[in-house]
């Protein structure tokens, strides 16, 4: 005889493939005539495992809504974040879990605060990937005040009254960068170091260990003033390209935050691989592509699936248990990507 399959559950109950292994597995967000309409299309079928579906059903778990604040829909390194949050959360066996992720159209700290407030209304926690600025501030403050945990992801802010920030140790990685740089450089010369801007707390920290670290090594590098490129490929292009022109004597690159596109693209066009020195962060596909043809020299990443874990973990723990489970900072390990790695 035949042994039932999921597809032919989910033929007789009008439901996705997808939907029945939710049921069965106890994973994810299921509506409860959804779920049951899969329990009795499973008995019809004789589906072997139709004991085990009634038990889940039986099974009463918290239902909880997660809000996350994000940037850069269009982004590859934020779709990837996108994908590890509902997968965290899909994992989850203690809670039943919905994801909402809403993206903020600009860095301006006015939107940040309009969407958690919005975010909190949808949402038991929210984790934000924010600005550190005095708007934002009294935006997690107030839903603090509210009942709603705030978290700060990859960059912090709002101390007094998030629940704790989950991300890489920004000093730590910035000192990494001036390490990378300084080691693999021979000759005396220049440095520069794009910051998104001076409301990116982790970009402020990036600068502070990459500065202390070239001052500590006691190396024959010289440290431009910081450039704010806003994050943007078309500004660090430009501005890339005029260092260039300007510092013959350039010899590392480091793009603290966002816009490294424009800065590889700026060496491909007017330096040879490898002459001057570029570390970037986050593993992508322009970034994988610069490593493999020698413009970029280190890549410092975010273990993304580790950091959505940690995240979704604290989340439930500080809505559903108890607020004093949760810590200050959550540091992750830098992921380190050199050329011979991809």
């Amino acid at each position: 005889m035949k042994r039932t399959r999921i597809e032919d559950i989910a033929r007789e109950a009008g439901v996705s493939k997808a939907t029945v292994d939710r049921v069965i597995h106890n994973r994810g967000v299921v509506r409860k005539d959804t779920a049951r309409k899969v329990a009795e299309a499973a008995h019809r079928v004789a589906y072997y495992a139709s004991g085990l579906i009634d038990r889940q059903l039986a099974i009463q778990l918290p239902e909880l809504k997660l809000g996350f604040l994000l940037i850069k829909e269009k982004q590859e390194f934020y779709q990837s974040l996108s994908r590890e949050l509902h997968a965290a959360v899909a994992a989850r066996k203690d809670f039943r879990g919905k994801v909402v992720i809403r993206y903020s159209p600009s860095q301006s700290p006015a939107d940040f605060a309009v969407i958690m407030h919005e975010l909190a209304m949808q949402s038991d926690v929210i984790a934000c990937t924010a600005v550190n600025h005095s708007a934002v501030n009294e935006a997690a403050l107030a839903l603090r005040r509210e009942g709603v945990p705030v978290f700060a992801l990859l960059n912090d802010f709002a101390r007094d009254a998030r629940e704790a920030y989950i991300g890489l140790d920004n000093l730590k990685a910035g000192r990494l960068a001036a390490w990378m740089i300084s080691t693999a450089t021979r000759q005396r010369g220049k440095v520069a170091i794009f910051l998104g801007s001076n409301r990116w707390q982790g970009h402020e920290l990036k600068e502070t260990g990459f500065r202390s670290y070239l001052r500590q090594a006691d190396v024959d590098l010289q440290l431009l003033e910081p450039i704010i490129n806003l994050e943007t490929r078309k500004l660090t292009h430009e501005t890339s390209l005029a260092l260039l022109e300007r510092h013959p004597d350039l010899r590392g690159i480091y793009v603290a935050g966002g816009g490294m596109e424009g800065a590889i693209a700026a060496l491909r066009e007017a330096r040879a691989p490898g002459e001057v020195k570029l570390v970037v962060n986050e593993l992508t596909s322009v970034s994988r592509a610069a490593l493999s043809d020698g413009y970029a020299m280190m890549v410092i990443g975010t273990p993304l699936a580790e950091l959505c874990r940690e995240a979704v973990d604290l989340m439930a723990g500080a809505s559903i248990k108890d607020h004093s489970q949760t810590a200050g900072e959550r540091f992750l390990e830098p992921q380190l990507f050199l050329p011979p790695s991809v």
